[in-house]
């Protein structure tokens, strides 16, 4: 995105758009992480580190299209983890660089099935 204002121009690289949508998307509960892709019909988890992977971005003069690639926790209501993303993956991205966000598209890559060391023995004390 490049903006023209009075005093110079103003920058905003797709890399910058893609993390915000990323840590946006990780903020909403049922969401495990980004996914990097599916290497061996599993989905790769990716850390905070490394979450523009998991995100394309495709950002015009005003308007910017977003596809996120998540993996969910187990149990979490997909469609309703979906809507969260978007609202606030949406709203994040207008309120950081008054972009418009025309799309954000949601790609369950896998489930996490991993369980709280607590749930799986609730007699263990730490």
């Amino acid at each position: 995105m490049t903006d023209n204002i009075e005093h110079g121009q103003i920058k905003i690289a797709d890399e910058v758009v893609g993390v915000i949508a990323g840590l946006a998307a990780t903020e909403v509960p049922g969401v495990a992480g980004m996914s990097g892709g599916i290497a061996g019909g599993i989905a790769e988890m990716l850390g905070r580190k490394n979450l523009s992977k998991g995100i394309k971005v495709e950002v015009g003069e005003k308007e910017a299209a977003i596809d996120l690639y998540i993996i969910v926790e187990y149990g979490a209501k997909i469609p309703d983890v979906a809507w969260q993303i978007q609202e606030r993956v949406k709203k994040a991205i207008e309120t950081m660089t008054g972009l418009n966000v025309v799309e954000v598209n949601i790609h369950v890559q896998g489930v996490n099935m991993e369980k709280d060391e607590k749930e799986e023995n609730p007699l263990r004390v730490k």
